[in-house]
């Protein structure tokens, strides 16, 4: 058994994925640097609040814009905003491991403009769906939706190969199975918000999407799977 003596040790990251996720840590590390005082001086302790004001989405505000017929880019803005923008560190990590593995899976079958039509419609579907049903919840801030729709489009692709083989297709739901019973088992123990109709939404939006970003559709996605 030969190897290529120039392959890269590590297989390397789609663009895309480093796209998505470089502004995550760039405006994490710029709350972090701000909150402890490296940059930005007294002002800077503020800055993931004012983040929150001028990036998170409202339900209410849905609301009003529904109302009024009225729907001012800045407000819009905030359906593709508010995944880049998250409540403290941890939130943020989570969010980039989860788009680190997840990207890496979908991109390496997707092109880049459909991974990129994944996260952002997923992220708008959850906000919308969430602005919907819960107009008095907390403004949605995170990319939990956004990264659900990649799990989505991961099922998606799961869900092609199992069936390429013969196989019990909805076994491909046992990710987000999981996930959801892990999210439940949290909220029993610790409390939580309402958060999970967004990212349900997500999922529902990524596996949906695949069906129409993917290469080539159903088929040309077998396809190539069989050939992995």
């Amino acid at each position: 058994m030969t190897q290529d003596p120039d392959a890269h040790p590590l297989n390397p990251l789609p663009p895309v994925v480093w796209l998505l996720v470089a502004p995550i840590v760039l405006i994490e590390l710029a709350f972090g640097a701000g909150a402890r005082g490296f940059v930005g001086g007294s002002q800077a302790v503020g800055w993931r609040l004012a983040a929150f004001q001028d990036h998170a989405f409202s339900g209410q505000v849905l609301h009003w814009m529904i109302s009024t017929g009225r729907y001012p880019p800045d407000q819009l803005m905030r359906l593709v905003t508010y995944p880049f923008i998250h409540a403290n560190f941890t939130h943020a990590l989570f969010v980039v491991v989860f788009l680190l593995a997840l990207g890496k899976m979908v991109g390496e079958v997707f092109r880049a403009w459909a991974v990129l039509a994944v996260f952002f419609g997923s992220a708008i579907a959850g906000a919308l769906v969430y602005g919907l049903l819960l107009p008095e919840a907390p403004p949605l801030v995170g990319g939990y939706p956004a990264v659900y729709g990649m799990i989505g489009a991961f099922t998606f692709l799961l869900w092609v190969r199992l069936g390429a083989v013969g196989e019990n297709r909805y076994r491909a739901f046992t990710l987000i199975g999981f996930l959801l019973g892990i999210q439940l088992i949290f909220g029993i123990l610790f409390g939580g918000g309402r958060d999970w109709v967004a990212d349900i939404t997500g999922f529902v939006a990524g596996f949906a999407l695949s069906f129409v970003v993917s290469p080539g559709g159903l088929a040309r996605v077998r396809a190539r799977l069989r050939h992995r």
